[in-house]
């Protein structure tokens, strides 16, 4: 899956804990961001990782842990619509 800067995306699944994306990374419990709340992605970083605002913060975050928020709304937007 690619993305982007400026994606919607929610967590695939709960975290073990989160690390900030500040410059001097602080690790901070999970109960931060629900597997609900929905993010933005603010920077691409190395190694798989994208920086994630969310409504308590910017966290770094693997992108294997993100989906794009809607991406089955996306698909279905074509059927079922009539013009």
């Amino acid at each position: 899956m690619e993305f982007n800067i400026g994606d919607q995306v929610t967590l695939v699944g709960p975290q073990r804990y989160l690390k900030t994306a500040d410059a001097m990374p602080v690790l901070r419990p999970p109960d931060l961001v629900s597997v609900t709340d929905i993010g933005e992605i603010v920077e691409l970083r190395a190694n798989g990782n994208a920086a994630v605002r969310f409504r308590r913060g910017v966290f770094l975050i693997a992108l294997e842990q993100l989906a794009l928020e809607g991406a089955n709304d996306r698909t279905n937007d074509s059927s079922g619509q009539q013009a």
